[in-house]
């Protein structure tokens, strides 16, 4: 965007009253991008808010669940391939873009009117490293068998988790995407998370952890192939780079002593 007379001020107004005549022009129901100074959030429905960012520093983790998802690289440090099915704001994205320059990610986005917003939310454009697709993750996964070391799990729509994301089946097919050692990490919110819960252990023979997310109604659920070796947080913080060790740094070490507490269980 070039810049409009009267400096950034002027530029700033011509962005809000840009993005004040898109709202008018939405189809009800519809997903649509609300900026404001300080966050820019996709909204569904309502007051539905299903991503968000800081407008002016858009590739940090603004909202804690999407950091403890990310506590993953706690079991797998070192992902080359990485699924994710609802791309949504893409703060996910496009951290592990940003901060895992050995892994090749695929987004899965269901609905067609989210991904055409991917511009607003500083999404990469799709290159050798990086590939967003529209489509139906509960059809797109069985035909992904053993591909991801780490699959993040947060589809939702305007009503919540699709059913097709949400049964024995669709979890199963989450396990036979993964490759040997490979993680889920699982975003809950509003939905009956003991059945969640309940067909994963299943499916991973018990090998589930869940963190339930401080101040929030979210719970991040992990799941992962194999056996756990010995957690270490501030080797696994190390790799990364310092723009993003700062982000995950308390998560790591939550998750480090949830899984001692909850050996026990395994």
């Amino acid at each position: 965007m070039n810049p409009a007379p009267g400096g950034r001020w002027a530029t700033l107004r011509q962005l809000l009253r840009a993005q004040g005549a898109q709202t008018q022009t939405l189809r009800p129901g519809r997903p649509y991008v609300e900026r404001g100074w300080r966050y820019t959030s996709l909204q569904f429905k309502g007051e539905v808010t299903q991503s968000r960012m800081l407008t002016w520093w858009p590739h940090v983790l603004e909202v804690g669940y999407t950091r403890s998802m990310l506590g993953a690289l706690l079991l797998h440090p070192d992902p080359r391939r990485i699924g994710i099915v609802g791309l949504g704001g893409g703060s996910q994205a496009k951290f592990c873009y940003r901060h895992l320059p050995r892994a090749r990610i695929e987004a899965i986005e269901a609905d067609a009117d989210v991904l055409a917003l991917r511009d607003a939310f500083h999404i990469p454009a799709d290159d050798a490293r990086f590939q967003a697709l529209h489509g139906d993750g509960a059809q797109l996964l069985p035909q992904r068998r053993g591909r991801y070391d780490l699959l993040l799990l947060d589809a939702y729509d305007a009503d919540g988790i699709p059913a097709a994301l949400r049964t024995h089946g669709f979890y199963d097919d989450c396990h036979a995407a993964l490759a040997p050692g490979g993680v889920l990490a699982v975003n809950l919110y509003d939905t009956d998370t003991r059945q969640h819960v309940a067909h994963l252990r299943k499916i991973f023979g018990g090998r589930v952890l869940r963190m339930d997310e401080p101040e929030m109604d979210n719970h991040v659920v992990f799941a992962w192939t194999g056996d756990v070796q010995a957690l270490d947080a501030r080797a696994a913080l190390a790799r990364l780079p310092w723009s993003a060790r700062w982000q995950l740094r308390p998560t790591l070490l939550r998750l480090q002593q949830a899984f001692a507490a909850t050996a026990w269980r395994r």
